[in-house]
């Protein structure tokens, strides 16, 4: 692979959603513990800034889904995409490295390729979902494709792509404490909820789009679920791309006990009994945790349309059961994914304890099928004879 001119260890990082922008800034991390000195630019989050990361572009403005979407932030997007172009050519990093996104981070590629620099990506495009097509691109402008899930290598290899499964980097964030039973008490009776007392999580997800679709459904089955049963109370996840301020300015009318949370995101798993979870990493976040939940999704209706005539051989959306290979929670998408139907597959878990007890069970698998703990340490490792 062609190395750039520059002598200095620089890297272009594109993380352009909330769960890729963590794994970077755990990258960054690793690299300043390790007096490594990197200068990084590119899209990323808040957290990689206050790293030192030199932001172009801010994921949490850059993480919309669906075609609609997409077009609204059109003019925005496309800006920091010919900005990342300009800037690698005066800067000629030695390494270019992309994290899932894959619309845009796969132009990208293409546009930087000629450059010579090498291009890594690390967590994969579902290319073996939909538009499987897309993997002949990544053959060609790709030279390291780093994988999360261990099926993906298998994937790749029968492409003849240069590929590492490298473990998935939740299972670094799974500290011993989140699992501490005593200390998930106390951490909950900080927010009024009681010994034996069931409290229900809603993570309507970490994008813009996702609020917009998910917030009203989410509260108006926990408004069901609670009519139901008036000893249960209710938390408000809230993602790190967005502020308690924000959540609060878009937040209807409800009339449940419901407590706004923010805090890392699998702390605040931690402490809820059951979750209604918009689908994505927040799955396998939940599933990892062992927490009972319920998958929806909802988007524009022509955005659906078009999900649907190219999301082809899976039969799951929800990525903690892709991971299981079953489907061991329920995922209810666009139309089925309404009030009412959340609220019963909630109900399921609150009035049968065997069911609810079969679930966790099965879900207390899923970190065996993820390979070990040091993704981020492999990760750097691989980039380690490109950067110096």
């Amino acid at each position: 692979m062609a190395q750039s001119t520059n002598d200095k260890s620089e890297i272009l990082i594109v993380a352009g959603e909330a769960s890729s922008a963590l794994y970077a800034q755990r990258l960054l991390e690793y690299w300043q513990r390790n007096n490594q000195e990197i200068k990084a630019y590119g899209v990323g989050s808040i957290a990689m800034e206050q790293l030192g990361f030199d932001r172009i572009g801010r994921s949490e403005e850059m993480a919309v889904v669906g075609l609609t979407e997409v077009l609204k932030h059109y003019s925005a997007i496309k800006k920091v995409f010919n900005d990342i172009i300009e800037q690698t050519k005066i800067r000629k990093p030695k390494v270019i490295l992309l994290l899932d996104y894959p619309d845009f981070n796969l132009r990208l590629a293409k546009k930087l390729k000629p450059l010579g620099i090498p291009i890594v990506y690390y967590i994969s495009p579902q290319v073996w979902a939909w538009r499987k097509s897309r993997v002949h691109d990544i053959r060609k402008l790709v030279d390291k494709m780093l994988v999360l899930l261990p099926f993906e290598k298998d994937f790749y290899k029968g492409f003849d792509v240069d590929v590492e499964f490298v473990g998935h980097p939740l299972l670094d964030e799974l500290k011993s404490e989140l699992f501490n039973e005593e200390a998930r008490q106390v951490e909950r009776s900080r927010y009024g909820v009681l010994p034996g007392e069931t409290w229900i999580g809603l993570m309507p997800g970490s994008r813009n789009s996702e609020i917009k679709h998910h917030l009203v459904s989410q509260l108006q089955a926990a408004q069901i679920i609670y009519s139901q049963n008036k000893q249960l109370k209710f938390a408000l996840l809230v993602a790190p791309t967005f502020s308690k301020e924000d959540i609060q300015k878009v937040l209807p009318q409800y009339d449940i006990p419901l407590t706004i949370v923010q805090a890392d995101p699998l702390k605040m798993v931690s402490l809820v009994d059951v979750v209604i979870c918009a689908s994505g990493t927040a799955t396998l976040i939940v599933g990892l945790l062992k927490k009972p939940m319920v998958i929806m999704y909802k988007m524009n209706a022509l955005s659906a349309w078009f999900a649907k005539l190219i999301v082809k051989g899976t039969q799951y959306f929800g990525l903690i059961n892709l991971v299981l290979g079953k489907k061991v929670v329920p995922e209810l998408f666009q139309s089925q994914a309404s009030a009412e139907n959340i609220s019963a597959e909630v109900l399921k878990y609150i009035e049968d304890e065997k069911y609810k007890a079969a679930v966790i069970e099965k879900l207390s698998h899923a970190h065996l099928l993820l390979g070990s703990r040091g993704a981020t340490v492999r990760v750097a490792e691989i980039l380690k004879p490109m950067l110096f």
